[in-house]
């Protein structure tokens, strides 16, 4: 946990500002946080709505990610906020912050563009938290509900990143500045598709960018979207971990899961299909 990082943050109870004593995030109130001996900080304010990843998702995660399958996500998304985030004339130039950032990979990528802001980023997963503290020099990880008030002050973030994660509308618009900008991933009814029937996949639903965008309205208004279509190569060690990474994680079993990996070709070629989109705050 960065010293500079923590001007920005609030405490969960109270939402007053914390210092940092020793090793112990403290606020006005006396209530504390210890920070982990991987660096992060738990700000959890209680039992969260939704499970956390586990360990293994997050190894999944982490494995899949390093061998570059999503790193034309991470670049398109490194360039749509090098784009769109205000440019720093005096002052605080705000945070970059993650909502839901995992093992920090995306986050890693797009604080590089930004030299002169902290990243922090939010995860309810402890095992992404340890990860993620170790992304970047300049990235602060924190254990929260992305569900619950967040632990920023008040228009505390420059850029938000939102990447296949939870969004809380309200709470997104009351921690970005004014000029700030929110980019959102989403998947594409099309991503993974040679996947869903052969694997058992979850499927996007059809009317995904239509719900994301009435959530959205009186809080956001877009101003870019780009969509991102590639095809992944993927060998049989990949395609487990690309399912076990995520939400489908939940629904397979590991043994049936090997059983239908062996069924496919290898290599495989995987559609990758998202959305990328910039939102600034509503008048």
């Amino acid at each position: 946990m960065r010293n500079d990082a923590i001007r920005y943050l609030r405490c969960p109870h109270c939402s007053a500002t914390m210092t940092m004593v020793n090793s112990t995030l403290l606020c006005s109130q006396k209530h504390s946080f210890d920070v982990a001996k991987q660096g992060y900080v738990n700000l959890l304010r209680g039992a969260a709505k939704f499970s956390a990843d586990t360990a293994d998702m997050v190894a999944d995660r982490a494995d899949f990610l390093a061998c570059g399958h999503y790193a034309p996500i991470a670049e398109a998304l490194a360039t749509l906020a090098r784009e769109t985030a205000p440019a720093t004339v005096s002052g605080d130039p705000g945070c970059v912050v993650d909502i839901g950032g995992g093992t920090g990979y995306y986050h890693a990528r797009v604080v590089s563009e930004f030299p002169d802001r902290e990243g922090i980023l939010l995860d309810i997963s402890k095992f992404a938290a340890r990860r993620a503290a170790r992304a970047h020099p300049r990235i602060s990880a924190v254990v929260a509900d992305a569900w619950d008030r967040l632990p920023f002050g008040d228009e505390a973030a420059s850029v938000i990143l939102n990447v296949f994660a939870p969004r809380n509308p309200v709470e997104l618009r009351r921690i970005l500045r004014r000029d700030g900008v929110l980019l959102v991933v989403t998947p594409q009814p099309g991503h993974l598709r040679e996947l869903v029937d052969a694997l058992g996949l979850m499927r996007v639903d059809d009317q995904k960018d239509e719900r994301l965008a009435d959530r959205f309205a009186g809080h956001f208004t877009e101003v870019a979207r780009q969509r991102l279509r590639s095809t992944m190569t993927l060998d049989h060690k990949a395609l487990p971990q690309l399912v076990g990474m995520g939400p489908n994680a939940w629904h397979q079993d590991s043994m049936r899961l090997a059983e239908r990996v062996s069924l496919l070709p290898e290599p495989c070629d995987v559609t990758l299909s998202v959305t990328l989109t910039a939102y600034r705050p509503s008048a």
